[in-house]
């Protein structure tokens, strides 16, 4: 079976298979905008979405990793959510989002996503962690998305979310069987902390890529922003020395260009 996939940009991907068209993390913001974070974290948008939001069209279901910061939800994606058929996030953004259509998950807690004549889709939330050791306090709740549904030929689809690489993201390859894994890079880093790091580096995504071993690795959330200190060239050089059922396995998506995808 084939899944068509389109990344917009930073991290937000367009996902359509079986009738079904899914969102994750919507940034549909105008490049040039100036974010802060909180905790003294800040960052400029360098690059406009690959489609507008006007152009994105009807979206049964966002897959909203956290809603806190502005480079996963920014003020244009958040303008879409009333009209989805549903909002999955974390349980605390849930709760800050207040709507009807929105389903708070802890990580590995499931949902199903139904609708006549499609697929059912069964959704696992991951864990995350948005930083270092100690700071969830500080950067809050995150998950990621693992995607089952029948006529799967080589495991789950899974969007790794915002995080580091840690015990709770290894779990993944403990517990799923991964046929595609989108997976959140950039190694993200600001001034005032210094040399820590908020999302997995090109060598973190490899060694998961390691554990996890998927068919296929889809670099997302590596360009676009000011605050993504790795980019493809920092990805494609760890490439070059990892193993070759790990570096055969990356494929990387022209943006805004749909892309079919074995699963």
């Amino acid at each position: 079976m084939n899944v068509r996939i389109t990344h917009i940009g930073g991290p937000t991907v367009l996902i359509e298979f079986g009738g079904w068209r899914l969102l994750t993390d919507p940034t549909f913001d105008p490049a040039g905008g100036d974010y802060r974070f909180g905790w003294g974290t800040g960052s400029t948008k360098l690059a406009a979405p690959a489609i507008s939001a006007g152009e994105v069209g009807e979206i049964d279901a966002v897959l909203l990793s956290h809603d806190h910061h502005d480079d996963n939800l920014d003020a244009a994606g958040r303008a879409l959510l009333p009209a989805a058929g549903a909002v999955l996030t974390t349980v605390p953004g849930a709760k800050r989002l207040d709507a009807a259509n929105t389903r708070g998950l802890a990580p590995w807690g499931t949902t199903t996503l139904e609708a006549p004549g499609k697929p059912t889709i069964e959704v696992t939330a991951t864990p995350c962690r948005h930083g270092p050791p100690l700071t969830k306090p500080i950067v809050g709740d995150v998950i990621g998305f693992a995607l089952r549904w029948e006529g799967q030929e080589h495991g789950v689809l899974w969007i790794s979310g915002d995080t580091v690489l840690y015990d709770g993201v290894r779990e993944v390859a403990d517990r799923l069987d991964v046929g595609t894994a989108l997976l959140h890079l950039g190694g993200v880093q600001f001034p005032i902390t210094g040399p820590l790091r908020y999302t997995m580096t090109a060598t973190e995504g490899v060694e998961l890529c390691g554990q996890v071993r998927p068919q296929t690795a889809i670099p997302i959330h590596y360009e676009g922003w000011k605050h993504f200190r790795e980019g493809r060239e920092a990805i494609e050089r760890e490439l070059e020395s990892a193993p070759a059922e790990v570096s055969g396995a990356f494929h990387w998506l022209q943006i805004g260009a749909p892309s079919e995808v074995e699963v």
